[in-house]
C-alpha cells in the first residue's frame, strides 16, 4: 500500500511532506489501559512498513512514555525520512509514585507532575527535555499544546496563559524557526477559537486541530479555516473520530469528546451511520477521508493502541468514498453545505 503524501511549503524554503495518514501517538503512553514495550513495537513497526511518515507526539502523553518509546523505534533511521512533531508547555517533575499527575488517564508510567509552562525559558527547556527522551537532534514541529478552555477551565484563565505564550513561548518559537532549528510551529489544541486568536496576533505554521472538524462538527468552516487557507497555515487533524463514537458506532456507552457521547451525538452518529451503510462504506472510512477534502489539510492521525486498530486506519486511508455520500449527507442536512468534498 502506498500513503499519498501532502506538501506543506507556507515559507517557500522547501516545506515539509506529510503522509495523509499520520501517527498519533498518546497511546503509546498507555492511555487508558497499559500496553507492553512489544505491543507499541509491533505498532510502530506496522506504520512505518506502510509508508507512514509523519509521527506525532508530547511529553503528556504518558509522562514522557511515549517519546521514550518511539526513541528505540527511531534509533538509526534516516532522519530525512519522516517528520516528527512534538509539544511544548508543559514541563514534567519528577515526584513519588503517589503524587503523579493522570491516574485514571495514563497506566504504568513514569512518576512525573505536570508544570504548565508557556514562557520562553520554558519552551527551550521543554525542547531541550524532548530532544533527550527522544534520542534525537532536532524536530520538525513544536506545538503549543493545549491553550484552549477545555484545559485551563476559564476563559479568563486560558486568556492569561495566551498572553504569557505570545509574549515568551512564541519569541521563542520565532527564534528557533529562523535558526532552522525546527521547520514550523503552531498550536495542538481541542478548540479553534485559541488558533484563530494566535494566527490574527503571531505568526503559527500548522495547527493540530484534535476532534473540531469531524464528520460531526463542521463549525471550524465559519471563519478559521478560511482563515488558515488564506495565511497558508496547514491543518493537522487529531480526533477524526470524535474520541471514538465514528469508529465503535453509535453503540451505548460510545464516546464522544472524551465522554459519554449525549443522546443528541447517538442520534446523528446513527444517522450519519445509516447513510454510510446504504452506500456501503464503513463509517469510520469517511470519517477519516472526510477532513482530507479541505485544502489546509496537510495529515489526519487518529491514535492505535492495537496493531489491528493501526490496520483499521490503513484500509481507512486507502477506501474510495462514493460522491453520492458526501451529497446525501448534505442534502439531509447532516454536513455543512459549504464542507468541501471530492
Amino acid at each position: 500500500m502506498e500513503l499519498k503524501m501532502r506538501l506543506w511549503n507556507r515559507h517557500g524554503t522547501g516545506g515539509l511532506t506529510f503522509t495523509e495518514l499520520g501517527f498519533g501517538s498518546a497511546p503509546l503512553g498507555n492511555l487508558y489501559r497499559a500496553i507492553s514495550d512489544d505491543e507499541a513495537a509491533a505498532i510502530l513497526d506496522l506504520a512505518w512498513q506502510s509508508g507512514i511518515r509523519y509521527f506525532d507526539t508530547a511529553p503528556l502523553y504518558g509522562l514522557g512514555l511515549s517519546e521514550t518509546r518511539l526513541n528505540r523505534f527511531l534509533r538509526g533511521k534516516d532522519r530525512l525520512s519522516y517528520v516528527l512533531s512534538t509539544k511544548v508547555g508543559r514541563l514534567l517533575a519528577a515526584t513519588t509514585p503517589d503524587q503523579r499527575d493522570g491516574f485514571g488517564k495514563w497506566f504504568d508510567v513514569p512518576s512525573r507532575r505536570e508544570i504548565y509552562d508557556y514562557g520562553y525559558d520554558g519552551v527551550m527547556r521543554s525542547l531541550e527535555f524532548s530532544l533527550e527522551r527522544l534520542g534525537v537532534d532536532r524536530v520538525d514541529i513544536l506545538y503549543a499544546h493545549d491553550l484552549d478552555v477545555f484545559n485551563h477551565g476559564t476563559q479568563q484563565v486560558l486568556d492569561a496563559k495566551l498572553g504569557e505564550f505570545l509574549d515568551g513561548g512564541h519569541k521563542a518559537l520565532v527564534e528557533l524557526r529562523l535558526q532552522g532549528v525546527i521547520g514550523a510551529f503552531g498550536m495542538g489544541i481541542n478548540e479553534w477559537q485559541p488558533a484563530q486568536w494566535l494566527i490574527e496576533n503571531g505568526d503559527p505554521d500548522i495547527i493540530l486541530l484534535a476532534g473540531r472538524y469531524t464528520l460531526l462538527e463542521q463549525e471550524a468552516l465559519q471563519s478559521f479555516l478560511p482563515l488558515c487557507t488564506e495565511r497558508g497555515v496547514g491543518i493537522v487533524v487529531g480526533g477524526p473520530y470524535n474520541s471514538g463514537i465514528l469508529a465503535t458506532g453509535p453503540r451505548q456507552g460510545a464516546f464522544f469528546n472524551y465522554d459519554p457521547a449525549p443522546p443528541e451525538i447517538l442520534d446523528k452518529a446513527r444517522r450519519i451511520e445509516a447513510l454510510c451503510q446504504r452506500h456501503g462504506v464503513r463509517m469510520l472510512d469517511a470519517a477519516f477521508q472526510f477532513p482530507l477534502c479541505h485544502p489546509a489539510v496537510v495529515s489526519v492521525i487518529p491514535g492505535g493502541q492495537a496493531v489491528s486498530e493501526m490496520q483499521s486506519n490503513l484500509a481507512a486511508a486507502s477506501a474510495v468514498i462514493p460522491a453520492e455520500l458526501w451529497a446525501d449527507l448534505k442534502s439531509e442536512g447532516l454536513m455543512s453545505a459549504h464542507a468541501p468534498t471530492p
